[in-house]
């Protein structure tokens, strides 16, 4: 089972930091409490966000969202993170001007879950198990 780390965010300058090993205490940044970021799931009627995962002819492609995703200066996905069922994961990072999507050379059947995160919209999670 893949283990997944958590994220967090300040939601005054905007750093994420990624925990991959939990502790004690609360995470702090600009004097605050970090708030963790929770997946979202559904794409309620705009359908730019969701990760869409289909088999290629050699490994998978995922794209985020039925409709492209911007990938504008100001609004595009940071990153794409494929979890894999041996616990391997990727993350592919993604920049403004690329296509929000990704292949790569892992099966479909091998793959447990899908995230993405947009630099304004947050972090949304596919599951594929």
């Amino acid at each position: 089972m893949t283990q997944k780390s958590e994220l967090y965010k300040c939601e005054i300058c905007g750093n994420i930091v990624e925990v991959t090993h939990e502790g004690g205490g609360t995470l702090v940044c600009c004097g605050q409490p970090m708030t963790k970021m929770v997946e979202k799931t559904t794409d309620a009627g705009n359908e730019k966000h969701l990760p869409v995962v289909e088999k290629a002819e050699h490994g998978t492609t995922i794209r985020v969202g039925s409709v492209p995703h911007p990938m504008e200066e100001n609004h595009y996905i940071e990153w794409i993170e494929v979890f894999k069922k041996d616990g391997k994961v990727v993350r592919i990072p993604l920049h403004p001007g690329d296509k929000p999507e990704t292949h790569i050379g892992w099966s479909v059947g091998d793959l447990t879950e899908v995230r993405a995160y947009c630099n304004v919209h947050g972090l949304w999670s596919k599951k594929l198990v």
